[in-house]
């Protein structure tokens, strides 16, 4: 397992940051690579995300020494959303079958976490968000189509999506993350615009469904002092909870977001108005 660790920062600090310096603490690459697990712990109330993808055989996710932990899930719980082909989990020895673009959460206290693909062909991808838990909530497997979903925004500002919501509790209990899946509709490029802070929660976006000529142009920092950072397929970026977090693509896309921190609002929120942006 690799396990890239990020420290957190002042936003004072981030404004003097070249474009090396900002994706060296905010991006996520590589996320995906066949038989590995591949994670990122932030510091930024301490989300761990990353990418799981078993070709060749099972993949067990274990403790390591940063989580000081007999187990992973010790004191934590576990989203996972699969991207690529039909997959399996075995949690505590029962198999649940996670197909594309299906969900599942995975509650504190599960020992054991085994992934694995039903073709190696047509390998499974699980993007994977942890958060620190102080309760025990129920494992569910939420299918696409039992995510909750919302139509957003509209083809005048290029910004027409569906937001489906996963873990969110009008769809599941969970003990702090949250976790969806939004997809921009073709011909609109902008997501998460007005933009906006959340005080209270932080929140890591993973890009993907960007073809290999296209790009997404994410936009962070505070609202009067924005940055940028260029991210291709299968990317993330780390976005604290000072920060906007917004974008707008070459062409459509698709990306995952999860969240963890104060609440679970999914409204509690600091909108800025795009005329305020510098």
């Amino acid at each position: 397992m690799k396990f890239d660790v990020r420290y957190a920062n002042h936003p004072a600090d981030s404004k003097h940051y070249d474009t090396e310096t900002l994706r060296r603490h905010y991006l996520i690459t590589n996320i995906f690579e066949p038989d590995s697990i591949n994670l990122t712990y932030s510091h930024q109330d301490r989300i761990i995300a990353g990418g799981i993808m078993p070709v060749n055989g099972d993949l067990k996710l274990e403790s390591c020494k940063e989580l000081a932990a007999p187990y992973f899930l010790e004191r934590r719980e576990l989203g996972a959303i699969n991207i690529g082909g039909p997959g399996v989990m075995v949690l505590d020895g029962e198999e649940y079958a996670v197909g594309p673009r299906d969900g599942i959460y995975v509650g504190m206290g599960t020992r054991e976490l085994i992934f694995r693909s039903v073709d190696k062909a047509n390998p499974a991808k699980f993007y994977v968000n942890s958060s620190p838990a102080h309760r025990t909530c129920p494992t569910v497997l939420i299918p696409m189509d039992k995510a909750r979903y919302n139509h957003l925004g509209a083809q005048e500002t290029v910004n027409e999506r569906i937001l489906r919501q996963y873990i969110h509790p009008a769809v599941c209990e969970s003990c702090q993350l949250s976790m969806g899946m939004t997809a921009l509709l073709p011909g609109n490029v902008w997501n998460t615009m007005p933009c906006h802070t959340h005080e209270r929660r932080m929140e890591v976006y993973l890009y993907f469904d960007v073809a290999p000529d296209q790009a997404v142009f994410h936009m962070m920092g505070t609202g009067d002092e924005t940055r940028h950072l260029v991210l291709h397929n299968e990317e993330a970026v780390i976005s604290p909870s000072w920060s906007i977090h917004t974008g707008v693509g070459t062409k459509n896309y698709t990306f995952i977001w999860g969240m963890c921190g104060e609440n679970q609002d999914f409204d509690d929120m600091d909108g800025i108005p795009t005329q305020d942006l510098k």
